[in-house]
C-alpha cells in the first residue's frame, strides 16, 4: 500500500463520514462509543469531541497521561484549520517532503500533522467540529476514528479501510 492509495482511502472515508445533524447529543453518544471500544481493547489512551467551539465530550482510560491532551489539541487546531483529516495532512507533508513550519508557517508546538483527527462535517453545513484520539501509534488513532464515525454514521459495512 502506497500514500497515494492510503490518501485517497482517507479521502473517500472523510466523504462518507458527513452526518445529516450533529448535536451535542450525537456527540456523547460517539463519545461514549469510542471509549466503549477502546475499553474492550484495553487501549490507553484519551478521546475527544469538539463541536462548534466547545469541547463536547472528554475521557482519559486508565494508563492515559497528560500529555495526551496536548496532542489531541494540536491534531484538532490542525484539523479546525484545513478541515482534513490529521493523518492525511501527515502523509501530504510527507510525500511532500515538507513540514508545517515551511509549508504554512505553522509552529509545531500548536499543530500536530499526526493520525487521529477527523472532522466532523454536517451535510450542506461543511466542518462543525472534529473527533480526535491520542495514544496509540499514529495509524491506529486514525483508525479507531473513523471506526467510531462510521459506527455512530451507520456506514462501517461500506467504509473503505486502512489495514
Amino acid at each position: 500500500m502506497t500514500t497515494q492509495n492510503d490518501l485517497e482511502i482517507i479521502a473517500s472515508q472523510e466523504k462518507l463520514l458527513e452526518f445529516d445533524r450533529f448535536d451535542l447529543a450525537r456527540a456523547w453518544s460517539l463519545g461514549s462509543r469510542l471509549r466503549d471500544i477502546a475499553s474492550a481493547r484495553s487501549h490507553v489512551l484519551a478521546i475527544d469531541v469538539h463541536i462548534n467551539g466547545m469541547q463536547a465530550f472528554f475521557t482519559s482510560l486508565p494508563g492515559g497521561k497528560p500529555d495526551f491532551e496536548h496532542w489531541i489539541r494540536r491534531k484538532r487546531n490542525l484539523v479546525l484549520r484545513f478541515h482534513r483529516s490529521s493523518y492525511a495532512i501527515g502523509l501530504d507533508l510527507a510525500q511532500q517532503q515538507a513540514t508545517l513550519e515551511s509549508k504554512w508557517g505553522l509552529p509545531v508546538a500548536n499543530f500536530a500533522p499526526h493520525g487521529g483527527c477527523i472532522p466532523i462535517r454536517v451535510s450542506g453545513v461543511g466542518c462543525i467540529g472534529a473527533v480526535t484520539i491520542s495514544g496509540l501509534p499514529q495509524r491506529e488513532d486514525h483508525n479507531l476514528a473513523v471506526e467510531g464515525l462510521a459506527l455512530e454514521r451507520g456506514v462501517w459495512d461500506d467504509i473503505p479501510k486502512l489495514p
